[in-house]
């Protein structure tokens, strides 16, 4: 019973979010908590605009006939007066089933399609990290949604000027959730994985990537957060952008916090965009830990957000464990602090250790 509850719950604070968001953008500032009847109207028509001009016809006058009292038809028959009543009740039921059986029938085409993108998807992202001299990684993805926006991966590229193989981080967040950031992500992939073949730059590549994601922005408005990363295991150096994404921690085997903040815009907003690469070095013991701002900012039943103390805290007692157990570590942590409260974003961390 608890656990019915608790879906219940959780799907009632869902439903709450999908229609007062069209709310909270149409409605007046002063109206949104003092006038009640305002507010009970506004949701209505955020109601009703997501359903087709058919069904809207159907559900009012399904309603109507719900709430119309019973009546009658008489007229004179051979016995004398006759009288034939309607049941306007059974028929206004009758009409808000088939209008839920419609629903219903959409819900269950768009939730085969989403199982099968989120197929397609989990085929795009690694499922287990490939191994990289001197560096341990782990990561991991849950989605707000039953798709997601947001990209990892780490892969083998050629190096520019020698003949030893670099090895690419990558970490992206497209702007929104649901089917629109999963295309995009895509595309961000296709990009990033075609430049990569070739022996362009760091900085080359993601001004290459940037000007490609300029052409499916619309305008700026589907913009990508992304930090990407080049590790030389000779050197061991990273060269990395970070294209106005979270700034990974970088938690130094003395207990010295670094943040990788060099870089630029997000992908996608301006085409001519110039980015700056920084450059570290790596000692055995560091730990670097990239992440979504799903993870930093998910919200408890107090709307507290989780925040980067939290994760660093997380990090500073388990400085001495796998890349394996910290993300372990760290998502039970993060699932602890939310509790009961639906998850409003992708989530998505990567934790680097240097052995």
């Amino acid at each position: 019973m608890n656990q019915l509850w608790s879906q219940f719950h959780a799907d009632a604070r869902a439903s709450y979010r999908l229609y007062s968001r069209d709310f909270e953008a149409r409605a007046p500032q002063g109206t949104r908590r003092h006038n009640y009847f305002h507010t009970a109207q506004e949701f209505i028509w955020a109601i009703l605009e997501k359903l087709t001009p058919a069904r809207r016809v159907l559900l009012l006058v399904g309603v109507l006939l719900v709430i119309f009292p019973a009546g009658g038809l008489s007229y004179q028959g051979k016995s004398g007066v006759e009288v034939v009543e309607f049941d306007f009740h059974f028929y206004g039921g009758v009409l808000l089933f088939i209008l839920l059986m419609l629903e219903v029938a959409d819900r269950v085409v768009m939730k085969r399609d989403l199982e099968i993108a989120r197929d397609i998807q989990s085929w795009l992202l690694p499922a287990s990290a490939p191994q990289v001299p001197g560096l341990a990684i782990a990561f991991a993805t849950r989605a707000a949604n039953t798709v997601a926006g947001d990209f990892y991966d780490v892969f083998a590229r050629p190096a520019k000027a020698s003949t030893e193989t670099q090895y690419v981080l990558a970490v992206a967040d497209v702007a929104g959730k649901s089917i629109p950031a999963a295309l995009l992500m895509a595309t961000f992939q296709a990009s990033l994985k075609t430049l990569s073949a070739t022996s362009c730059s760091l900085p080359e590549l993601i001004a290459g990537m940037n000007r490609y994601a300029c052409t499916n922005s619309q305008g700026g408005l589907r913009f990508t957060t992304a930090f990407l990363a080049e590790f030389d295991a000779v050197s061991r150096t990273i060269l990395y952008i970070n294209a106005g994404h979270n700034t990974p921690i970088l938690r130094r085997a003395s207990g010295l916090v670094e943040r990788l903040t060099r870089g630029g815009l997000p992908l996608g907003i301006k085409a001519d965009t110039a980015y700056e690469a920084g450059h570290v070095v790596l000692q055995p013991g560091d730990w670097l830990v990239i992440f979504t701002d799903g993870l930093v900012e998910a919200e408890n039943e107090s709307l507290e957000e989780y925040e980067e103390q939290r994760l660093l805290n997380v990090i500073e007692a388990g400085a001495a464990i796998t890349p394996e157990e910290m993300l372990r570590r760290v998502m039970t942590n993060v699932d602890e602090f939310v509790g009961a409260t639906p998850q409003h974003d992708d989530i998505t961390c990567m934790v680097v250790k240097v052995e």
